[in-house]
């Protein structure tokens, strides 16, 4: 369970857009954590002022989600690629920070709903939490000046559309888990 020190709190919201599973909540600039909270450090190391800390973190030895002191990798972007990519460097070891310059990770969806089946075997089971529709066929088709200029068509395989939002997040969860801190609402300015 996630502690609030409500002296600290600055009901910026930075930790509720980070939430998987929606246990933070803010209403008339009170903070409230449910007993849904299932501890995966994203709100902590999204609040700017230190009001959020996870209980037991420090008898568990996990580090503190404070960020600061040196990273092996610092990954600009909570994106897919972003997430996975932080995800792996923590499995391996590095100390890893996930930046993400929106108050939300996967929010808004910018586009790549659709993935293949096997491409996403690839990194990762698909997970029916973040799979919003089944696809067995696909069309694209190339427009120039209104016109048909190319037409690719396929059947027969495994894909889904991602929700995006859903899937955003649960990378970066993953990435949390294995050891990777994430900041929202941080953008990388400079080396």
């Amino acid at each position: 369970m996630v502690l609030l020190d409500a002296s600290r709190c600055c009901s910026c919201g930075g930790c509720v857009s980070t939430c998987p599973v929606d246990a933070i909540h803010l209403a008339e600039m009170r903070l409230t954590v449910r007993e849904t909270c299932i501890e995966c450090g994203l709100c902590v190391m999204a609040c700017p002022v230190g009001a959020l800390r996870e209980q037991g973190a420090r008898e568990l030895g996990r580090p503190s989600a404070r960020v600061g002191g040196r990273y092996d990798l610092v990954v600009v972007g909570a994106g897919p690629a972003g997430a996975m990519a932080a995800w792996r460097a923590a499995e391996l070891g590095l100390a890893t920070l996930l930046l993400e310059k929106r108050q939300e990770i996967g929010s808004p969806v910018r586009c790549a709903e659709g993935v293949a089946h096997e491409a996403l075997l690839a990194f990762l089971e698909p997970d029916p939490s973040w799979i919003s529709a089944h696809v067995d066929r696909a069309q694209i088709v190339a427009l120039a000046n209104g016109q048909v200029v190319e037409r690719w068509q396929g059947s027969g395989g495994l894909g889904y559309v991602l929700e995006r939002r859903v899937f955003d997040r649960a990378l970066a969860e993953r990435a949390v888990l294995a050891g990777a801190q994430v900041r929202v609402k941080t953008a990388a300015t400079r080396l």
